[in-house]
């Protein structure tokens, strides 16, 4: 090619890359090529310096931080929201507590139509509560029915709360944590209900509301600063395996029928 047809490319605009301009160029094309680099560094170092000098600080984006944990501060003033259960298992339902992302269902508190002033507590939904959504399902469920039935009440007379609303991974025992995150809904939950009788089910429970030890205060009630009084016993998953120990937990059931009817005097 001749150097004035090279010159021609160059000046149509045509950029040479330094690796791709030929050995052989002639000295025209050589000169032509160098200014036509010379002019396109000049151009971008000034439209770089221009961009710079329109640039302000509120483009740069800041970085995110990490998400904090939730308090249990935060936790009280939610629960002391709601003014009634429906609107409390809702803020139940939409907490952010950290066994929720692990959990297939919440399981929120089960309040009967009919309440008498019995309030039991349970401890963690178990694996049949947690794919149901249900407290006290599959076969503690079915036991904690007949235990209900035979002291002539059911699920309709009472309002069934877990400690913690989600089931723990693998179904261990939740952390101090886990329990004081929840505790303020649970709290909320006894200030809505309002119970004359607390039966509580299993250790965990026992020694959250209670402050007592089982089997050492089994059946035996205590009597809390707010003037409920609590009936420790064990839970229906332990008389499945322990059937036993049924006959102290009918004891102890028949001494919930007799402190309710006194309370109805």
């Amino acid at each position: 090619m001749e150097d004035f047809d090279l010159r021609d490319l160059v000046l149509a605009g045509v950029k040479w890359e330094v690796s791709d301009m030929p050995m052989a160029l002639s000295s025209i094309a050589r000169v032509a090529f160098v200014a036509d680099k010379k002019e396109d560094i000049k151009n971008r170092d000034s439209a770089v310096d221009k961009s710079n000098s329109n640039r302000t600080h509120t483009s740069i984006v800041p970085p995110i931080a990490p998400q904090q944990a939730m308090s249990v501060e935060t936790a009280a003033a939610m629960a002391a929201r709601p003014v009634d259960m429906d609107s409390l298992c809702r803020m139940i339902s939409e907490f952010n507590h950290p066994l929720r992302s692990g959990a297939t269902n919440v399981v929120l508190p089960q309040v009967g139509k009919s309440l008498n002033g019995l309030v039991i507590v349970t401890d963690v939904p178990g694996a049949d509560d947690d794919a149901t959504g249900n407290i006290l399902s599959g076969a503690a469920g079915e036991l904690m029915d007949k235990m209900l039935s035979a002291i002539g009440m059911s699920r309709d007379n009472v309002a069934i709360i877990p400690l913690v609303f989600w089931r723990t991974p693998g179904g261990r025992s939740p952390t101090r944590e886990e329990l004081d995150l929840a505790r303020p809904f649970v709290n909320r939950c006894f200030g809505l209900l309002k119970p004359r009788l607390m039966l509580t089910l299993g250790t965990l429970s026992a020694s959250e509301i209670a402050n007592v030890n089982l089997p050492r205060n089994h059946g035996v009630p205590v009597e809390l600063a707010s003037g409920t009084t609590v009936v420790p016993i064990y839970h229906p998953n332990y008389l499945i395996l322990k059937p036993t120990a049924k006959r102290d937990a009918w004891t102890a059931l028949q001494l919930v029928q007799n402190l309710l009817k006194s309370a109805d005097k």
